[in-house]
């Protein structure tokens, strides 16, 4: 690992096109586990220009009304629900059903490899620039419904850059805005200089050494939300950090949903239990599965332990097949919608989030170097 570098992260507000996405298939999903614990959902959504496309493979003893879900969701986002709805849906295929279902214990719905990391730069053992531009975010909606800055809209999203020195963050290197904004004659309602110093300086703490913010617009009028920016997003489809620090879940009772919030629930009770600073967990699943063809874990040289001592601690502490994902996390309840916005690796209520295991992956670390 390089000792000097400067990461980026970025986050959108909830009026984002890719994260109304976001929270439409959530709302979706949370829908049919009220009434299904059971329920199998694959469930994308899709925005543009005047239509929204919600489509994909939901079993359930009861569909929820996909069009009113939409539009509660865009009105409670701050936009009018003009929008053309189409919900498009079918049952999961008969042949992954078959393979997920077809014996005492629940096989993965899919192959793929899913990732979680943790660190020990944040309280929320995060990467600094993944906290910080959720935050500034947060802050930036929450200036918009409080009256703070005038004439802003649900649209926007921000972004930090984190400069490292010897693995350390030194100093944010910069900031970027940008919002939705009103439009008055020819002059725009916008964040101007002075705003955005003002909302970066409380969102985004300044570190020990002298930081350089560039704070910007756009500071003219542009067409914003979904009916600017074409957006598609599997379930929780949103990418949070950079290298592998937040990976892509897709849907609930997907395999890549449940494992890719394992795989952080994983990293963080590693780095939690002191075992490691830095740490990413890979799991690789196969359709019809149960257990993971493979489980990697990386300690970028930060360990007290070999990597292959993790990876048989592990295996004994956390139940990496599907049925015991869920049962551990309580992935089978309405739970998802709520964690949608400013990272769904940031709400430390989330179940995902706990350290409950760290003192046990300690103990059985310390079994395995006998």
């Amino acid at each position: 690992m390089r000792d000097n570098y400067i990461l980026t992260a970025e986050s959108v507000t909830e009026g984002h096109p890719d994260k109304l996405c976001d929270a439409i298939a959530d709302r979706v999903l949370d829908a049919c586990l009220k009434h299904d614990p059971a329920a199998h959902v694959a469930c994308e959504a899709m925005a543009t220009a005047g239509k929204i496309i919600v489509a994909g493979e939901i079993t359930a003893r009861r569909l929820p009304d996909i069009p009113a879900i939409v539009c509660r969701t865009v009105r409670e986002t701050g936009y009018s629900c003009d929008y053309e709805v189409e919900a498009v849906t079918h049952d999961q295929s008969g042949d992954i059903a078959g393979a997920v279902s077809g014996s005492s214990e629940m096989g993965a719905g899919d192959q793929g490899i899913m990732y979680g990391f943790a660190c020990t730069e944040t309280l929320q053992l995060l990467p600094l620039p993944v906290v910080l531009a959720h935050r500034l975010t947060l802050t930036l909606t929450n200036a918009r419904k409080l009256g703070t800055i005038q004439g802003l809209g649900p649209d926007g999203k921000a972004q930090v850059s984190v400069e490292y020195r010897k693995g350390r963050p030194e100093r944010i290197a910069a900031v970027v805005v940008s919002c939705q904004h009103d439009v008055v004659g020819t002059s725009s309602i916008s964040l101007a200089p002075p705003q955005a110093a003002g909302l970066a300086h409380y969102a985004v703490p300044p570190l020990p050494t002298k930081s350089e913010r560039l704070c910007g617009g756009p500071f003219r009028s542009y067409p914003w939300g979904p009916r600017r920016d074409p957006a598609e997003r599997l379930r929780r489809g949103e990418e949070e950090g950079m290298e592998r620090a937040e990976s892509l879940p897709k849907a609930g009772t997907q395999q890549s949903g449940i494992s890719s919030d394992e795989a952080r629930y994983v990293a963080k009770n590693i780095v939690a239990a002191g075992l490691a600073e830095r740490c990413t967990v890979g799991l690789a699943y196969a359709i019809g599965r149960a257990e993971p063809v493979a489980v990697d874990i990386e300690l970028h040289e930060t360990g007290r332990y070999p990597e292959a001592i993790l990876e048989q601690a592990v295996r004994q502490v956390f139940d990496l097949t599907p049925g015991g994902i869920i049962r551990a996390l309580g992935l089978d309840r309405p739970i998802f919608a709520p964690f949608c916005n400013y990272g769904h690796f940031t709400h430390q209520d989330a179940p995902w989030e706990q350290t409950n295991r760290a003192a046990a992956l300690a103990k059985a670390c310390e079994r395995e170097a006998r």
